[in-house]
């Protein structure tokens, strides 16, 4: 509901906090005291256009600020959560327009756009006038408020999830279709590219992996033969140790006859054979590890050379054969497949539309014994609003052929305003006032059923007399009961059933140079004088105060 409305710099306000409460709120006032600035400054609010002409004259910008105590799981709070908007349970919604015609949007002290201000508040607040365009008259709410009526929220919320269910098999049939008409106009292309690339066998990452091991490989194979050339010098042909193995002999030999010559020499040159010996080892370990395979490499070279020539011939990248391989394989499955799965998939489009439009059905049956239940319940509201002539009734066009998430039935809200004449769209055919009235009992029926938390009523007793002034009254208050209600009114019978009374007046300021619109809560005393205004005109007599006493008694009783 409405907690708080605060108006700064708007037309003739320059400063207005109004404190709201449940029930029912009437604003009244003489006329051209401010009423239609104050709803066109509430409106402002709630994401409605913005106009330069709104700011006051000779400041910059205008704000007006509403604050809403909202309950937990009200669609308003998903709308914040969509948008990544904090939602505390209480919602703070301004509009600063400015004086060159921008306009900012806030809730929750949050810069948003206009349309998201909008959508919050079309859900906390509805406007009904006799020309308002924003509220019942949209014919696309008229399905959603026929199925809060009768209650059917749970079982349109179920029809959607098979209105889904549905869409995908249709979905995974038509993409099947299409599939195999696709892999039957390629079918022996795609057998000879497939059977090619089963027998390359490709794998994800393969070339780099080949890549960097031929790499490794090269650079092995020059290592590789220089630690040969080594090992050939220390090990090979031209190696020294037999010449010095056969020199050691020698020496040896000659060692009883000169040991002090001979031996110091012979340890030296068996130190150099086993330094060689050590040597030819290591050399041998390196080539080990050198791990080079001359044959392994002109396999890698090989296999790089068929994948890159594969990867040229179908026009993609290395790394794009496998999966290529693998779509190549599925159309080629499916082309041997197809058939079957074709049958399977057509089955299951069967009896997902089967199970739709079995409880698509259902809910339009039951929708059509509630709209005469609904049509029942609002024509008996008319004949008090002196619409006794007049006819309401839910309009359901149902067409098979032309289902959708909510089911195949199009409701749109039709009235006959008299016997004879040819019935059709309630915005079309009702004139202002039996519009605002036909409005009314609507929303009486549907009470608190598919309805934002606040209603606001602008004038909708204009030209009607005592008894339908009082039927209105009397119905305002029973809305009340269930949803706060405010009202825009001139009728005495309407503002004496209020729970809060609002007097908007234009008072003078600056000795009369300027005026500014004032809004104060009424006192018993005060509400009294008011309604006899109402009633007398501009000579409030003694008369008109005890037929205000009779009215407040009367709404009371």
């Amino acid at each position: 509901m409405l907690a708080r409305l605060s108006i700064r710099d708007i037309v003739l306000i320059e400063r207005l906090d109004i404190e709201f409460s449940r029930g029912l709120a009437v604003l009244t006032g003489e006329t051209g005291a401010g009423k239609s600035i104050l709803l066109d400054a509430f409106a402002l609010a709630l994401g409605g256009r913005g106009d330069a002409g709104l700011v006051r004259h000779g400041v910059e910008q205008g704000q007006v600020t509403a604050v809403f105590d909202v309950p937990k799981g009200h669609p308003a709070s998903a709308i914040l959560s969509d948008n990544g908007l904090d939602d505390t349970g209480e919602m703070i919604l301004r509009r600063v327009q400015l004086a060159d015609g921008r306009t900012r949007a806030f809730i929750n002290d949050q810069a948003i756009s206009v349309q998201t201000l909008k959508a919050v508040g079309s859900a906390l607040v509805e406007i009904h006038g006799q020309h308002d365009e924003r509220a019942l008259v949209d014919a696309s709410t008229h399905r959603r408020l026929l199925d809060a009526f009768a209650g059917l929220e749970k079982d349109v919320a179920a029809l959607e999830a098979l209105w889904n269910s549905r869409r995908a098999a249709l979905t995974a049939l038509d993409d099947h279709r299409a599939g195999m008409e696709r892999a039957a106009r390629e079918a022996d292309y795609l057998r000879h590219a497939s059977d090619e690339l089963k027998k390359l066998k490709p794998k994800d990452g393969e070339e780099t992996a080949l890549a960097e091991r031929r790499t490794g490989m090269m650079q092995g194979e020059k290592i590789a033969a220089d630690l040969r050339e080594a090992q050939d010098a220390v090990s090979g042909h031209h190696s020294p140790v037999s010449s010095l193995s056969a020199a050691v002999r020698r020496l040896e030999r000659r060692a009883g006859h000169s040991p002090d010559l001979v031996e110091p020499a012979v340890k030296a040159i068996d130190a150099a054979i086993n330094a060689l010996e050590e040597a030819d080892q290591h050399l041998t370990a390196a080539l080990i590890a050198a791990d080079f395979d001359p044959a392994e490499l002109e396999r890698i070279e090989e296999r790089l050379f068929a994948l890159r020539a594969a990867a040229r011939k179908y026009s993609t990248p290395v790394d794009g054969l496998a999966a290529l391989a693998a779509k190549y394989a599925a159309d080629v499955a499916l082309i041997d497949a197809g058939a079957d799965q074709l049958k399977k998939l057509e089955a299951a489009a069967a009896e997902a539309d089967k199970r739709y439009g079995a409880a698509a059905a259902k809910l339009s049956a039951i929708r059509t014994k509630s709209a005469e239940k609904l049509n029942k319940a609002v024509n008996a509201e008319l004949a008090p609003l002196k619409l006794e002539r007049a006819k309401f009734m839910a309009q359901i066009d149902s067409d098979p052929k032309a289902p959708g998430p909510q089911g195949f039935d199009r409701v749109e809200f039709w009235v006959q305003t008299n016997p004879g004449t040819k019935p059709g769209p309630m915005m079309k055919v009702a004139s202002g006032g039996e519009l605002s009235r036909f409005l009314l009992a609507l929303k009486v029926v549907l009470s608190d059923k598919g309805s934002a938390p606040t209603l606001v009523f602008d004038e909708i007793d204009t030209g009607v007399g005592g008894a339908v002034a009082d039927a209105i009254g009397a119905r305002l208050a029973r809305l009340a009961g269930k949803v706060q209600v405010m009202a825009v009114t001139h009728a005495p019978q309407v503002a004496a059933r209020a729970d809060q009374h609002l007097l908007i007046s234009k008072d003078a300021l600056d000795k009369g140079k300027r005026v500014a619109t004032r809004v104060n809560a009424l006192a018993p005393d005060h509400r009294r004088e008011e309604i006899a205004r109402m009633l007398a005109g501009a000579e409030i007599t003694a008369e008109a105060r005890a037929a205000a006493d009779r009215l407040l008694r009367a709404a009371t009783a």
